[in-house]
């Protein structure tokens, strides 16, 4: 069957306001320390990179695979992006990501998108690198061992942005602790699994065209960076050619709140651009759905690639 990508992420409504005010708060404070950081951590040859890997996460993410109990998952991508690039980095790739799910997709609520970035991107960042770094670090350097790492930081990653997000909602007063908690870590649990396996994908996969891409802050050979960010965004755009598979099963969030019964809670959004990873005026199920997800993945990598490569000029021009 034929269907348009779940809606992802915390929707208005599940938050209290004044619990909604502090993750933008937190949010823009950490993408202000990313851009400051990110310019002492990249080379101006890496910058590409970040807008390739903001539009496979986009792409991806478009898709829902199914797990068990009647609900579906998705990637996250803020371990790949940090093991790949670094955790500011990644923090500014997944912050392009989610803002242009929620201004455009209507993918998540504006209010509470400081937390939709904070869970899904810096959250997963940090704490995907982090165990990804201290594995490494007690297993050592063989290919068996990166994988390994990967798969571990990505699954914790997800279980830890999931506990963030029952606690937040706990806060709100929209599910207690003792039930969200027990219920997000569960079903995430299972999601975090294929995460891990998407993550070491990916990375076995790149490892194959550009290895000097594994090692945090090393640059790619200018003479072979053009040809793997053609491959790249190409791969990108074939993930989005997929999107009309995604599942139709509720993804780990509106499967809880529809068991722990807060979904009604949530609140329409205000206006409508590419509602539903669709484009209006198309009325193909499938054609609007590939369109969508196309346009969106080509607009994630320029937005991204944009913000990578101003970081770098203003270093420069702070020099």
């Amino acid at each position: 069957m034929w269907l348009s990508p779940n809606q992802l992420h915390i929707p208005d409504g599940f938050l209290s306001t004044p619990v909604a005010i502090v993750g933008w708060v937190l949010a823009l404070l950490f993408v202000a320390i990313a851009i400051r950081q990110t310019r002492d951590q990249l080379g101006d040859r890496q910058v590409p990179f970040m807008g390739i890997l903001a539009a496979f996460i986009f792409a991806a993410q478009a898709i829902n695979f199914p797990i068990a109990a009647g609900t579906s998952g998705h990637l996250l991508g803020g371990a790949l992006a940090a093991i790949l690039l670094g955790p500011w980095a990644a923090t500014l790739i997944m912050t392009a990501v989610i803002a242009m799910q929620g201004l455009l997709f209507q993918d998540g609520g504006l209010l509470v998108m400081g937390w939709n970035i904070l869970n899904m991107g810096i959250i997963t960042a940090f704490v995907g690198i982090a165990t990804y770094s201290l594995i490494r670090r007690l297993t050592g350097d063989g290919k068996r061992s990166h994988l390994a790492a990967a798969f571990t930081a990505a699954w914790l990653s997800v279980e830890v942005a999931a506990l963030a997000t029952a606690l937040q909602l706990a806060v709100s007063g929209t599910s207690p602790i003792r039930l969200g908690l027990p219920a997000m870590a569960g079903v995430h649990a299972v999601i975090g699994i294929g995460e891990g396996i998407i993550t070491i994908g990916a990375l076995a996969l790149l490892a194959t065209t550009s290895s000097g891409m594994l090692a945090e802050g090393e640059s790619v050979p200018g003479r072979r960076s053009a040809n793997v960010i053609a491959v790249g965004l190409l791969l990108a755009l074939v993930v989005a050619l997929f999107s009309p598979l995604a599942s139709p099963h509720p993804d780990g969030l509106e499967f809880v709140a529809e068991q722990k019964g807060f979904l009604d809670l949530a609140v329409d959004p205000s206006y409508e651009i590419l509602p539903d990873y669709t484009v209006p005026i198309i009325a193909d199920p499938v054609l609007t759905t590939i369109i969508a997800v196309v346009l969106g993945t080509l607009l994630v990598f320029v937005v991204a690639w944009f913000v990578g490569r101003n970081t770098i000029r203003s270093e420069a021009a702070g020099d």
